[in-house]
């Protein structure tokens, strides 16, 4: 079992990173890769969003919408099971927006994660590079964004930053 983090900024080419290594590990296995989707489609913007990944991601993938639970899905997860969790910024969006204890959500799925018997890529927006965003709501998802990225690379066994379709291998500190 394995859990990498693949961290990225918007277009950067992280998920479709992370289900190419799925896609592989899966052929290997002989197990088809499944697809944790944390996206909720509220809007016409998402919905295309949403279906471009599908179309990208092709048959073959089994799909599992997880927008608020994901931890118990992970826990779900059995040995030799190959899985995407895409992603961890619309989790915490979905989080935020329920009015969860976000503290609480994080902590259940770190330990979902370091207790998982499955290869799981855990795609995340790294968001602390861009501009400072000009309210609180932003500002406060940006700084749980961060928590919740360093979080998961405590349990993360790899870790690494997609930038221009380009991969970095990140070391801890």
């Amino acid at each position: 079992m394995a859990v990498i983090l693949v961290l990225g900024g918007a277009r950067s080419g992280k998920s479709g990173y992370a289900q190419r290594q799925a896609e592989q590990a899966a052929a290997a296995s002989g197990r088809p890769p499944l697809l944790l989707a944390t996206a909720q489609p509220f809007d016409d913007e998402m919905r295309d969003r949403i279906h471009r990944h599908q179309i990208e991601r092709g048959d073959g993938w089994r799909t599992r919408e997880v927008p608020l639970d994901l931890a118990a899905a992970l826990r779900e997860l059995a040995a030799g099971d190959i899985a995407v969790v895409d992603c961890l910024t619309l989790w915490l969006s979905n989080q935020m927006l329920a009015e969860n204890d976000l503290a609480a959500a994080m902590d259940d799925l770190a330990r979902a994660l370091a207790d998982c018997s499955a290869d799981v890529w855990v795609v995340s927006n790294e968001v602390g590079w861009s501009l400072v965003p000009d309210n609180p709501l932003g500002r406060r998802f940006r700084d749980e964004a961060g928590r919740l990225n360093q979080k998961i690379a405590a349990v993360s066994d790899h870790a690494c930053l997609i930038v221009a379709g380009m991969k970095l291998e990140l070391q801890p500190c």
